[in-house]
């Protein structure tokens, strides 16, 4: 069977406000590179992508967009992102080549994911439609209004969701159609298709694969790449 075409979506047009630096956290750094590199290094590695579009403030692709675009063989296309992250990952999508089958969303500060963990969404997606990586829920959840604990939430079944996803580009044009018409905002892609009515497959992701969103975030990335944990290409 041919190999579908698969094009990348990474979305860094974030400010970054809950991490209180001066830039923003995608280009914040890890042993003397930018998250975003390090993101960048995986989907570079990963025999599956063909190619990414990344997805960036329109004022850093005015300072700074021909530099990732000419930095990185994996890097066709760099566009400015929108008010919201949905918005940028639209914005994303339309600068998908029109051949595209397939396209991953990954986001640009979660830079420990795996050219394996990938492989394995996309080859869901192929299958089922839609796939997110999402692991388990292990701690007692809490709900809570007003500062007190209102019930304990049963932690069956619940999982916590991650990226890489992946999705058929016909279904994900489909969501992004729907959503935009009842002006729905989802926390994730997997979100637009679910409010469409499919399916989402879930795919095994991992503990590491953190994201970047506050100050003890990258002192557990710096120990992460430290220790020779990461393995990019696994």
């Amino acid at each position: 069977m041919q190999a579908m075409k698969v094009g990348a979506i990474i979305p860094a047009a974030g400010r970054g406000t809950r991490i209180g630096a001066a830039v923003p956290k995608q280009f914040l750094e890890l042993q003397g590179k930018p998250l975003l590199h390090h993101t960048l290094q995986v989907f570079s590695v990963c025999e599956v992508i063909d190619y990414v579009v990344l997805v960036m403030p329109q004022a850093d692709v005015d300072e700074s967009g021909d530099e990732w675009l000419h930095g990185y063989d994996v890097v066709r296309k760099v566009v400015a992102g929108g008010p919201q992250r949905q918005d940028s990952v639209y914005n994303g999508f339309q600068a998908l080549e029109e051949s595209t089958e397939i396209a991953v969303v990954h986001d640009g500060v979660r830079p420990f994911t795996t050219a394996e963990m990938i492989k394995e969404t996309v080859e869901a997606a192929e299958q089922h439609g839609a796939a997110i990586t999402a692991i388990p829920v292990s701690d007692t959840i809490k709900q809570v209004v007003e500062g007190f604990v209102e019930r304990t939430v049963p932690r069956e079944g619940l999982w916590r969701v991650q990226t890489p996803q992946a999705f058929q580009c016909g279904l994900l044009q489909k969501a992004f159609a729907k959503a935009r018409e009842d002006s729905y905002y989802g926390t994730d892609e997997g979100a637009l298709v679910e409010y469409l009515g499919k399916q989402v497959k879930i795919v095994s992701g991992s503990e590491l694969n953190i994201k970047i969103t506050r100050k003890e975030d990258l002192i557990l990335g710096e120990s992460l790449l430290i220790s020779g944990e990461i393995n990019f290409r696994q």
